[in-house]
């Protein structure tokens, strides 16, 4: 998995990053945007990408 690719999905209640991902940056332009479960929230909420540190 290259590390360009790598991004993160970041709880839209919580704030908290939970997901680790990858992502051709070539052919999506646009940022994921999913619904996953956090566990911090325990229940299913948004999930929108963020850059990876």
């Amino acid at each position: 998995m290259s590390q360009d690719n790598l991004v993160g999905l970041k709880c839209e209640v919580c704030k908290k990053i939970n997901y680790q991902t990858n992502r051709n940056k070539k052919k999506i332009k646009e940022k994921l945007a999913l619904k996953k479960y956090c566990p911090k929230c325990r229940k299913h909420t948004p999930h929108k990408e963020v850059k990876q540190l």
